[in-house]
């Protein structure tokens, strides 16, 4: 957010909860990772549950029976705690991220290609090998903590299972809604 930073994000977004709930809204999702970094001080003031993003990502992690995983997002997600503490605390799963210039090229090609809508073979192959890396140093599986990333990927041979959390955070608002 332009004129508040964080702090001004999460006004935004408490004054928009409130107005879904005033329209009849039952549940809320943020369908962004690193918006989650705002969830805690948001959660308790929106007057609606909100279901996170990486509580849909733990409970198929966890399904799956992994207990280490690799993450990669933009530099909020991989670097704060938000989403990292979550997962261990709640599922007993460890999270890695990329290091050094591998952390840096993940956020940049986000921010200067996907976001833009620009999905090439460079950003593609670079992310690829990051990944390879991430599975190299024990990671069970990668967590495209990204809800471009996806798209990035698609149909690339990945030694591992991937999660994709734009889908199983859909996936599980459906299921909650349902209930």
């Amino acid at each position: 957010h332009e004129s508040g930073g964080w702090k001004g994000v999460e006004e935004e977004m408490v004054d928009i909860l409130a107005r879904l709930k005033s329209a009849g809204a039952e549940m809320a999702l943020l369908c962004a990772n690193t918006l989650h970094m705002v969830y805690d001080a948001v959660e308790g003031r929106a007057g609606l549950p909100i279901l996170h993003i990486a509580d849909a990502a733990g409970a198929a992690i966890q399904k799956a029976g992994i207990d280490r995983i690799g993450l990669i997002g933009t530099r909020h997600t991989m670097g704060e705690d938000f989403y990292r503490v979550r997962l261990r605390e709640r599922y007993g799963i460890e999270t890695i991220v990329p290091e050094g210039e591998d952390f840096r090229a993940i956020d940049d090609i986000i921010f200067k290609e996907l976001v833009m809508d620009r999905y090439e073979e460079p950003a593609r192959v670079r992310c690829l090998a990051i990944i390879d890396r991430l599975v190299a140093e024990g990671a069970r599986g990668i967590v495209l903590g990204c809800t471009e990333l996806p798209k990035l990927v698609s149909g690339a041979k990945i030694a591992v299972p991937v999660f994709d959390t734009l889908q199983l955070h859909a996936e599980a608002a459906v299921e909650e809604a349902l209930r």
